[in-house]
């Protein structure tokens, strides 16, 4: 089996699994408690937190422990935005591009449906990219915050982080970046950045799922989406989960380590891969933009096809990947992603994505390429009509 579905998850790193296991057995306290086993479990939440802030560049005060992207994503939206609102009611609109997350756009949308909030959607072009220009013409007096995905999980796009924060940092205005499929493919420096905050998943970096993290700069405030015993800085409370904080530290940090080296390796392997779709299945187009993407992610739309029986047929051929986000599974309507890009429902619903882990090998996108121009050949001949 050939598994190229990393943007969904990907498997727990031997490493993190060995230092998470001691807080998962003999060090199984609670961090709050003032005994020896609490205090034990204390110190490797604070050494969980300093490696994640030596990866952000930030202070281990700036980082909080979640469950995971979708909470961080929520407490990074909400939690700024009804901040800025109860300290200014005046301060009452969010900005977010056409093609984030659910976890952040529903969260805008809840914030509209709640709180009286208007969202702002930037559209983003062909590729997937939003205009600085367009960026700068939205943000407003009452603007309370603004969201821009770091690189997209269906597409993979990479916006300019940097270039649309200062932007935001322009005009006063927090800016928060989604930065769970970024996480160790990209720079994650949170100064050279500009972003007031960012989100990681554990699950998408070798950590186990149920952990995640925020960064939120300095004094920024945030309302808490979690009450009870004001963990994590009063930011969210509940007794942590010791043990996936210091396995997503540690996927972090040997992430991180490794970035270079095996970004530009599987950039080179994502680009012999498109190229293979391109030159041998008829018809394939590519979605997002060329260049400016994720190392890890190639995705198409195959004309003529359905991109679930694409799916079905591959893994039949040993090759398990996606048709998009995960967390649209059982959706029957198209992508609002790709069309966001332009492109017309009944061709985004031919989509199909394939995401690599830091360890795919040349061998195996060979082999799958091959099984990809089988698939689609398969589909199309089933899909034709059939003579008399």
């Amino acid at each position: 089996m050939i598994f190229l579905d990393a943007a969904a998850t990907t498997p727990v790193r031997r490493e993190a699994l060995e230092a998470m296991w001691p807080y998962l057995s003999g060090e199984f306290g609670n961090p709050s408690s003032h005994h020896s086993l609490g205090e034990a479990a204390a110190a490797a939440l604070a050494g969980a937190r300093s490696g994640v802030a030596k990866v952000l560049n930030c202070r281990a005060g700036e980082v909080t422990f979640t469950s995971g992207g979708t909470e961080a994503d929520n407490l990074a939206v909400k939690g700024i935005a009804l901040a800025r609102q109860a300290a200014d009611p005046s301060l009452n609109r969010v900005v977010i591009s056409a093609i984030e997350h659910p976890a952040v756009e529903e969260s805008a949308r809840y914030l509209e449906r709640v709180h009286g909030f208007a969202v702002d959607v930037l559209a983003v072009d062909g590729e997937g990219l939003v205009s600085i220009d367009d960026l700068r013409a939205a943000i407003r007096p009452e603007t309370a915050l603004v969201s821009i995905m770091y690189a997209n999980n269906e597409i993979g796009t990479i916006q300019p982080i940097a270039a649309l924060a200062t932007v935001s940092r322009e005009h006063g205005v927090p800016f928060h970046t989604d930065a769970v499929q970024a996480a160790g493919w990209l720079p994650l420096d949170v100064k050279a950045l500009g972003v007031d905050a960012l989100s990681i998943s554990g699950h998408k970096l070798g950590a186990p799922k149920g952990s995640g993290v925020l960064f939120t700069k300095g004094r920024l405030r945030l309302e808490p989406l979690v009450h009870g015993g004001g963990q994590e800085r009063a930011r969210r409370s509940g007794t942590e989960n010791v043990a996936g904080a210091v396995a997503l530290s540690t996927a972090l940090r040997l992430s991180h380590a490794e970035q270079p080296e095996q970004a530009a390796r599987v950039s080179a392997l994502r680009n012999q891969f498109i190229d293979q779709i391109l030159a041998t299945v008829p018809d394939a187009l590519l979605t997002g933009h060329r260049s400016q993407r994720l190392p890890s992610v190639a995705s198409f739309c195959f004309p003529g096809t359905s991109g679930e029986s694409v799916l079905l047929e591959l893994e039949r051929l040993g090759v398990v990947c996606s048709s998009g986000s995960a967390c649209a599974a059982g959706s029957d309507g198209p992508s609002p992603v790709l069309v966001a890009l332009g492109i017309a429902p009944e061709t985004a619903q031919t989509a199909v994505r394939f995401s690599f882990t830091s360890t795919v090998t040349d061998a195996e996108l060979e082999q799958a390429a091959v099984a990809v121009e089988t698939a689609v050949g398969r589909v199309r001949n089933l899909a034709a009509p059939q003579p008399g």
